[in-house]
């Protein structure tokens, strides 16, 4: 498995049944994959698109059904095609059960940064402000580094998405709970040290005696 995919399996571990979720853009879409069969919950899009499946097979693709960032998904039983005040509602208004987003930092009081300066060809904010203040649980799907360096930072060098902490940041290497005391190492990625962690994350890390190594079923 590559990292995307160990983190995609992850993530999906964490949805429960009956619940309505948001996936963001790019890795976070990938989650819709790997979600158990047995469970039954709704993915929603900004885009205005409640009951989101996985994406099509190949030659299969509906160009007028896609996710907030353009890919091409299906839709499950008793999905809905909503507007977008509807949409941001459901997400303003705390309707969410849980959103993932993609995250290029977060700093050691949980932080999320995931867009960078208008104007540049570079992510932009999208729905991620809303998400974060309305979502019951805020979950950072990303990779560890970027290019070998840090993405977990003592303090995010690029504007902050909102001024709440996430609730739990997985990679391929850990999985992170941001809390009042720190950020607490959970789990450790398949064949990951807790001292290989250490060395990928530019903040402090709490570690527990009982870390354990991040199941992906």
């Amino acid at each position: 498995m590559d990292a995307k995919e160990i983190i995609a399996r992850r993530v999906a571990c964490e949805i429960r049944p009956n619940t309505l979720v948001n996936l963001g853009i790019g890795l976070p879409s990938m989650v819709a994959n790997y979600l158990p069969s047995d469970v039954n919950v709704f993915f929603q899009a900004e885009n205005g698109v409640i009951g989101l499946g996985a994406r099509p097979p190949e030659g299969m693709e509906d160009p007028d059904l896609t996710d907030a960032g353009g890919g091409f998904v299906t839709a499950v039983p008793g999905a809905a095609s909503i507007d977008s005040a509807m949409s941001f509602g459901l997400i303003c208004g705390g309707h969410l059960d849980m959103t993932v987003l993609g995250g290029l930092q977060v700093d050691a009081r949980g932080y999320l940064a995931n867009w960078m300066i208008p104007g540049k060809m570079v992510p932009g904010m999208g729905g991620a402000m809303d998400l974060v203040a309305g979502a019951q649980r805020v979950i950072v799907a990303m990779v560890h580094t970027a290019k070998g360096s840090p993405k977990i930072l003592p303090e995010c060098t690029l504007p902050l998405t909102a001024a709440r902490r996430v609730t739990l940041i997985v990679t391929e290497m850990a999985v992170i709970e941001p809390t009042e005391a720190g950020l607490v190492l959970r789990e450790t990625g398949p064949g990951t040290t807790v001292d290989q962690v250490r060395e990928a994350t530019a903040a402090e890390l709490i570690v527990p005696d009982d870390v354990k190594e991040m199941a992906l079923s």
